[in-house]
């Protein structure tokens, strides 16, 4: 045996990482901080350590076992926190149902996923009786209703959850067990195909929770702290809201939770409970942003990382505006999700708006243990220029290490030894990391690559443009040139005469690729989005392009 392994002394416990040891020091350190659900319910932390064992114990009455799986379709709730936590403590794995989804795709990942138990919000009951007689369950289906009552319906409930918990002792010993177990499973977004399930293990989701507080706390700007008041933004159901419930908890910051997503409600629980720190994608944050009450709501101690999609600078300005520390954020569902985070310098604080749009918008710095490499076909890594274009490759800790019962997939993403993106991007001389497009959505104008992203950028700078997507358009003398589908601001008129001179002032500068200028434009009434409301390319090309 080697000399330098460690020896183990027989009575040592071997700490495992494990989702249960996230909640120590906020039950210790801050327990009567709140959590806080819409204006219907406030819990204390306390509360929720004694919910979340009342839960384990309904759950176990109910049949739920190490290895089970158990689904849940809810809205950003207390009760999803209660369950990103005693589900997997148990052992068993939390199956965070995209509600989103058609059914017929629901029916798919609940198959796939093997769900033993779904829960179930109210709102979603239609969705469940469309597909429940193809469902088969060992445990049945619970009722999540925010006013406690138990709804008319043809789904044979086995207990609503405030009773069930109620009934339940609030106490529970959670086992240890193996750090490696699968604690959550998803189901991604794509826009083609079958969705693909991606897992993850309690090692991995608090190796990614330390590794995104250690981002966030080392820095002034755009810190998450414990004086912070937290709100998500992104769905609960997506990458564990990106992992920031966890985080939150481990803090013992004041949680808000919002429900659906009705930008009054949000913007009036942003005044209301001082939300300081919040995440989103950038329509999410446009929506807001448009609602006539945000002129009556100060927004000025509001972080928000966006992540999702591409930045555009205006909207980042627009934010800027409002006084909001607005920066970027990126991952994906593969990722856990968070890889990189673009925080300012103390140096950077000091340029002008404009100057700190341009790296607010950009991809960021990657997170300690995050191995993030951009290469070229051959996995050769490309020169830190700022302009040498490859697609970025990571290895981290807590990535997906495959997608579920897809081994040929698996292969695919984790070719060479290194997850792969899809994403081109360019890493400038101090590590900041710049997307410029989709390996599929790069469009190849007279062999010249014209990125899609920045195109979109200088579109979206126009004051009459609300949004933008730009997709390939085929052309027989160019190969493809760039189709520009265009949302005009409430009334305004845009013609693509007057968009196309737009373009061409930016074409001139050098700051885009002159190709840009063979631009098409169409004015739309509205850009097709997917689930989880990134732009949904795919969709715009089999409507758009003939």
């Amino acid at each position: 045996m080697p000399e330098n392994l460690i020896v183990r002394t027989p009575s040592a416990y071997d700490y495992p990482l494990l989702i249960k040891n996230l909640l120590s020091a906020p039950i210790v350190n801050n327990p009567a901080q709140e959590i806080v659900y819409r204006d219907q319910v406030r819990h204390t932390y306390l509360d929720l350590h004694r919910r979340i064992q009342s839960l384990a114990v309904a759950l176990t009455a109910l049949g739920v076992k190490r290895g089970d799986t158990v689904a849940v379709m809810d809205w950003d709730s207390h009760r999803y926190l209660e369950l990103f936590f005693a589900v997997p403590m148990l052992g068993a794995v939390l199956h965070t149902v995209n509600v989103r989804l058609s059914p017929e795709q629901i029916l798919y990942t609940i198959d796939h996923a093997e769900d033993d138990l779904i829960l179930v919000h109210s709102d979603f009951l239609p969705i469940l009786e469309q597909i429940r007689g193809r469902i088969e369950l060992s445990h049945g289906y619970v009722l999540l209703s925010d006013d406690a009552v138990q709804t008319e319906s043809s789904i044979p409930f086995v207990g609503e959850y405030e009773a069930l918990l109620e009934a339940a002792i609030d106490h529970f010993t959670f086992p240890d067990f193996d750090e490696n177990t699968r604690a959550t499973t998803f189901y991604t977004t794509g826009t083609t195909g079958l969705p693909k399930g991606v897992y993850f293990s309690h090692r991995q989701l608090v190796l990614h929770t330390l590794g995104v507080l250690a981002t966030l706390g080392a820095k002034t700007q755009g810190s998450f702290h414990r004086d912070d008041v937290y709100m998500p933004l992104t769905p609960m159901f997506h990458v564990h809201a990106w992992g920031m419930p966890y985080v939150a908890t481990m803090l013992g910051v004041k949680q808000v939770y919002p429900g659906r997503y009705l930008p009054d409600h949000l913007l009036s629980l942003i005044n209301r409970e001082k939300v300081t720190f919040s995440h989103c994608v950038p329509t999410i944050l446009h929506m807001l942003l448009k609602h006539p009450h945000a002129a009556t709501v100060d927004l000025s101690a509001w972080k928000v990382i966006i992540g999702g999609a591409a930045f555009p600078r205006s909207l980042c300005l627009e934010a800027l505006s409002h006084g909001i520390d607005v920066f970027s954020g990126y991952g994906m569902s593969e990722t856990c999700p968070i890889l990189t985070i673009s925080q300012l310098t103390k140096e950077m604080l000091a340029l002008s708006a404009e100057e700190q749009a341009v790296i607010r918008c950009k991809t960021g710095l990657a997170l300690p243990l995050v191995d993030l490499r951009i290469v070229d076909a051959e996995m050769k890594e490309l020169p830190r220029d700022g302009v040498s274009p490859g697609e970025i490759v990571v290895r981290a800790p807590w990535l997906t290490q495959g997608y579920l019962k897809e081994q040929k997939a698996s292969e695919r993403l984790w070719e060479g030894g290194y997850l792969h993106t899809n994403d081109v991007a360019v890493r400038d001389a101090s590590g900041y990391v710049r997307i410029t497009d989709r390996t599929k959505d790069v469009i190849k104008v007279a062999g010249e690559w014209v990125s899609s992203l920045e195109l979109e950028d200088i579109l979206a700078h126009h004051p009459a443009v609300a949004e933008v997507a730009v997709i390939a358009l085929p052309d027989n003398k160019w190969g493809e040139r760039p189709l520009a589908l265009v949302v005009a601001k409430a009334g305004h008129e845009l013609t693509e005469k007057e968009l196309n001179h737009h373009v061409r002032e930016y074409a001139e500068t050098g700051v885009v690729n002159k190709q840009v200028v063979l631009m098409k434009v169409r004015l739309i009434e509205a850009i097709d989005k997917t689930s989880v409301g990134k732009i949904n390319k795919v969709a715009l090309r089999e409507k758009y392009i003939k």
